[in-house]
């Protein structure tokens, strides 16, 4: 039998622009506390603050997003996922597997158009 092991994940969350910056704290704890709960470790968090949106998700136009560094058990991640579908406050989340933690985001400048 295979020892699964703690995985390095990425997750980005978006939260409503509509919630009061003390809401938009909770609802940012329950996102970290449901990680810490099932064992995971938060490593770092960069908050991007508030974006406009590319395209409008159930009305809204502008999203908080936060991109969080942590580590879990690779099994914890289906219950993660249940637990933000139902939290009206998070507009969208991903979780991708990473292979290292940034401290700083960097982003490409495009090209004029």
């Amino acid at each position: 039998m295979k020892q699964e092991k703690e995985q390095l994940y990425e997750g980005m969350y978006i939260l409503s622009a509509h919630l009061s910056d003390d809401a938009r704290g909770k609802a940012f704890e329950k996102i970290k506390e449901k990680i810490i709960s099932r064992g995971g470790k938060i490593l770092k968090i960069h908050d991007q603050g508030r974006r406009r949106l590319a395209y409008d998700i159930s009305r809204h136009r502008e999203g908080y997003y936060y991109l969080v560094y942590f580590t879990l058990m690779p099994g914890h991640i289906d219950e993660l996922w249940e637990e933000y579908r139902r939290n009206e406050d998070l507009l969208r989340f991903l979780t991708i597997k990473a292979e290292k933690v940034l401290e700083e985001l960097k982003f490409k400048q495009l090209p004029e158009l």
